[in-house]
């Protein structure tokens, strides 16, 4: 604010500058002393005089020019020593000086350039209040909540342009039929829902569905982030949810949209920071106003989070979120039609089959899929294609799963070689070991933080996964630096595992605490050391499982492990021809696809292994 008073404060000097020169006298006459004027007057050299009695000044003309002190004096001024001019006037008449009485000049423009400067700070205190004024009223407004209000009569995303998520779908359109009409479901005695959670991964689609709601419902729709009710003061994201509920039940039947509802429902505990306490308040007051004695007939609460598990528990219960609608990652036949609502922006070529590009994206959401045709679309821009064709397709595939190429990152042609034996080592056990999703493509080429990358992808969605399917997963991790270690040597193992020993640790873990799958630890869930347990107004730590337990649970993660790496060994050992013949190919080719992996593998496949090395890599299963 203080930058803003910059020109003012120029604009008042320089008035006040200009105050000074108008102000100033005109006439320029010489100052002389009273005593210079008596001595002038004895010597009959006074010509006129002028009294003003107002200011006890005298002006006047000398008959002929005078030298008083070092100057030349003909019209002069001077001060009178006394107030009343009257003991000077006989003298003067004694001498025949003509004499003329005046008084002090109080023009107009004299007194608007007087008062002038006074004006002007008077306008810059003004502006200062005001300043203030509306600082504190900002401060005193913070309970005022921001929401985006939606009104339904404007075009907005609806349902048609929501592919997918079909039992979610029939869910709110329950919800939007029941504010436009609800006559028909109070008929038999139904209300209306108070809340809606959706609930699923990032990406899903949960905030798109919520546009969808506002271009479906014609009602006024308010939408706003968790995020946005937490401030640094205690009690300003409670006033903003009574604010936010004031306005919906204002504009009722209407909806509330709010996003990410875990930045402000998080469960409640004991917690002494300002921040935490401003949090819970603001969880309080919407518990409150979701159920509490003021009634909120006619406002439906619409919610989003990818974090159900910290939510607090008196917010997930019937009577405030009555139903909770799981948005989950799209099957392959979700993914195809989320891929058709995507491409109707783009150009497309007639190779393009998007069943065949929603079989190779399992596990990709509806935000992936659509960064996935942009990047198609790039692709075809910058070849400078009229269309998107099939190829484009497979190159934004692979840089959206496997990450971009780094065709800068020159490798030696020893790493370049040990590279390719890791992952042929990867390819050759995921071949050979049944039950196990087929390998889609093997490369050299440096993508995101990877010198290689072995990709494979199931030929139908997975909900669950068998126990022999897991420990094949833990075999084809180990893949690559068995194939190392029995190529090059154990001394010459390289740091290129460290991804892969660190998600076959982490998957065996999982099933010995997680699935039940360690016939030692037996079919139980085993809690992780360290947990905080809540005592009172303290948090003590706590070790969920026996010292005894726990020390059983690390021998099993090793034995699997160790199982999982001597099983890869003789998968290895036994078809070392086609691990090398596979090897000269990445080499040679830097990229194969299944059919050229598959094709290597069944011409180069060695004779099956003795009776011991069978005992010895089925083992793992018992």
């Amino acid at each position: 604010m203080v930058w803003r008073l910059v020109p003012w404060l120029v604009m008042l000097v320089t008035v006040t500058m200009v105050a000074r020169v108008l102000t100033s006298p005109r006439d320029q006459r010489a100052e002389i002393t009273y005593s210079d004027l008596v001595r002038e007057l004895e010597r009959d050299n006074l010509a006129a005089a002028e009294i003003n009695s107002t200011n006890q000044q005298l002006v006047g003309e000398l008959k002929t020019p005078a030298h008083i002190g070092t100057r030349e004096v003909q019209r002069f001024r001077t001060t009178l020593p006394f107030v009343d001019p009257a003991p000077l006037v006989p003298r003067l008449e004694a001498h025949g000086v003509p004499i003329r009485a005046t008084r002090a000049s109080s023009s107009l423009v004299t007194i608007l350039v007087s008062l002038l400067p006074w004006l002007l700070l008077v306008g810059i205190w003004y502006f200062v209040l005001r300043q203030m004024r509306g600082g504190t009223e900002r401060a005193l407004s913070f309970g005022q909540v921001g929401a985006r209000t939606i009104a339904g009569e404007q075009p907005q995303v609806t349902f048609g342009d929501v592919a997918g998520a079909d039992e979610a779908k029939a869910e709110l359109r329950e919800v939007i039929e029941f504010l436009k009409d609800p006559g028909r479901f109070q008929r038999v005695g139904g209300h209306m829902p108070k809340g809606v959670l959706l609930v699923g991964p990032p990406g899903t689609g949960k905030t798109l569905l919520a546009r969808a709601v506002a271009g479906e419902a014609g009602v006024p729709f308010y939408s706003i982030s968790g995020a946005d009710f937490v401030e640094l003061f205690v009690g300003v994201g409670a006033a903003r949810v009574r604010n936010l509920f004031e306005q919906g039940k204002a504009h009722a039947p209407s909806i509330i949209f709010i996003d990410e509802l875990d930045a402000v429902g998080r469960q409640r505990s004991v917690g002494l920071t300002t921040a935490h306490e401003e949090r819970e308040q603001t969880l309080n007051q919407l518990l409150v106003e979701l159920d509490g004695f003021q009634p909120t007939e006619g406002v439906v609460v619409l919610s989003a989070t990818n974090r159900p598990d910290v939510l607090d528990p008196a917010l997930l219960r019937p009577g405030r979120f009555d139903r909770q609608i799981v948005v989950e990652l799209p099957d392959i036949r979700a993914r195809e039609q989320i891929l058709a609502v995507h491409v109707r922006k783009i150009r497309l070529a007639q190779d393009v089959d998007l069943a065949a590009i929603a079989r190779a994206t399992p596990g990709l959401s509806g935000a992936d899929l659509a960064n996935l045709v942009n990047e198609a679309a790039l692709f075809a821009a910058r070849r400078n294609k009229e269309s998107a064709d099939r190829q484009d397709f497979e190159d934004a595939k692979d840089k959206v799963m496997l990450g971009m190429e780094r065709r800068s990152l020159v490798l030696s042609p020893q790493e370049r070689r040990l590279t390719a034996y890791h992952e042929a080592g990867h390819a050759l056990v995921n071949v050979l070991i049944p039950g196990l999703d087929p390998v889609q493509k093997v490369t050299i080429v440096p993508r995101g933080r990877a010198l290689g990358v072995t990709f494979s992808l199931p030929e139908e969605d997975r909900h669950s996964h068998p126990r022999s399917y897991l420990l094949g997963r833990l075999a084809v991790a180990y893949g690559g630096r068995v194939a190392e270690e029995i190529v090059f040597g154990s001394d010459q193992i390289s740091t290129g595992a460290a991804n892969d020993l660190r998600q076959a640790t982490e998957l065996a873990h999982r099933m010995v605490t997680e699935f039940g799958m360690s016939d030692t630890i037996g079919p139980i869930t085993v809690g992780e050391p360290g947990e905080v347990m809540l005592w009172g107004r303290e948090t003590i730590p706590r070790r969920a499982v026996s010292p005894h337990i726990a020390d059983l649970v690390d021998d099993e993660v090793r034995r699997l492990v160790r199982e999982a790496n001597a099983r890869a060994r003789g998968v290895i050992m036994a078809n070392r021809r086609a691990l090398d013949t596979l090897a000269a190919a990445l080499v040679e080719r830097e990229t194969l696809d299944r059919a050229e992996v598959e094709t290597i593998v069944a011409h180069a496949t060695a004779p099956e292994p003795s009776d011991s090395l069978v005992a010895c890599t089925t083992g793992v299963e018992r």
